[in-house]
């Protein structure tokens, strides 16, 4: 089982017996938080998997089955995550923040279905994509339904949660469009691959770690500090998947490595390797073999993965992720100590050692 299951499974929560002496959370798709958290940070994403079921239902029984698609292939659930842990700087029980957690996860859940379409992928959490079982027209009519659903249950949480997820939204499209684009003439390559991902995935976990904190009726110091937090460790978690797809073996990243690179999907490492201007033999090599593209010949692509895995464009890679993890760690500054911080420390560190 991958270590992310150990909280979520098929469902995003697991059994009170699984969560060990002290209580583990999972740490989405890293190894489990043992933080000792109080059992009122599990209520929430029990509380989170109970709600999203029955949001996504419509009185149309294909629109149900549609939308509870990749929820029902299971996930990692980091957005509801930040959510409950960034609760427990105020008071978690507060009957709004199970419903804001349901806000970002059916805001990222819509960003999938529609990701989908646009890259064409046939498979998304180890099952069929909405796309490819039924059109690209139902999966964007899904991903808007999901959406609208997101919206109206942030209309009854007020006026600056409605703003809010907007903004974001907003964020999202911006971090869509900027990838499809491109970086423009004269722009850097990594600052484009940086902004567009603060943008794509870094806007929703602030939005996430925020909302733990509004909700709750945390302070504002606290709450600034959980979105500061929350848009910081969203980015380091994206560029570790920068480098899990060149540096970890199939069974550990559960996907086969170099997908990125077989596509052309531009990363990190790939980024810096383009841009190096080492003279040695195999820096030399690894930039022609990047030249070419979308690396669909296998044996272009086995070199170019050999070559990417001993490059000094991956140890700077790695570098960049630490320093972004060590930001997100220097955001939480304000918070007081306790379980809750130690957790979001834990992440911080979890995710600097994923990669290597």
């Amino acid at each position: 089982m991958n270590p992310a299951d150990k909280l979520s499974g098929a469902t995003g929560v697991g059994s009170r017996s699984d969560r060990g002496g002290a209580g583990q959370l999972g740490a989405v798709g890293l190894h489990p938080i043992d933080a000792g958290l109080p059992d009122s940070a599990f209520r929430v994403l029990e509380g989170v998997e109970a709600a999203l079921r029955a949001d996504v239902a419509s009185a149309d029984p294909f629109v149900t089955e549609a939308a509870r698609h990749l929820l029902d292939a299971g996930g990692k659930r980091f957005r509801p995550l930040l959510v409950a842990l960034g609760a427990q700087f105020g008071d978690p029980t507060r009957e709004q923040v199970v419903p804001a957690a349901v806000v970002v996860e059916l805001t990222h859940l819509a960003t999938l279905y529609h990701d989908d379409v646009m890259d064409e992928a046939p498979v998304r959490r180890g099952a069929p994509s909405a796309n490819s079982r039924w059109t690209n027209s139902v999966a964007i009519l899904v991903g808007d339904y999901l959406f609208a659903r997101a919206a109206d249950i942030s209309a009854d949480l007020g006026t600056e949660a409605v703003r809010l997820q907007a903004r974001t939204f907003a964020r999202l499209v911006h971090g869509q469009i900027a990838e499809t684009v491109g970086p423009r003439p004269g722009v850097d390559p990594v600052a484009h691959h940086l902004h567009v991902i603060a943008e794509k995935t870094g806007s929703l976990i602030a939005t996430a770690a925020r909302f733990g904190g509004m909700f709750s009726g945390a302070s504002p110091t606290h709450t600034q500090a959980l979105a500061g937090y929350g848009e910081a460790i969203g980015v380091a978690f994206q560029l570790s998947d920068d480098l899990l797809d060149i540096s970890s073996e199939a069974e550990r990243s559960g996907k086969t490595p170099g997908t990125d690179l077989r596509e052309g999907v531009p990363t990190l490492p790939v980024l810096y390797a383009l841009a190096s201007d080492d003279a040695d033999a195999a820096s030399v090599r690894l930039r022609e073999v990047l030249a070419v593209g979308p690396l669909t010949d296998d044996e272009l692509h086995a070199e170019a993965l050999g070559l990417l895995r001993e490059s000094p464009a991956l140890k700077r890679a790695r570098e960049t992720v630490r320093s972004r993890a060590e930001e997100a760690r220097a955001q939480l500054a304000p918070l007081p100590p306790g379980p809750a911080r130690h957790a979001l420390e834990s992440l911080c560190d979890q995710i600097a050692d994923r990669t290597g």
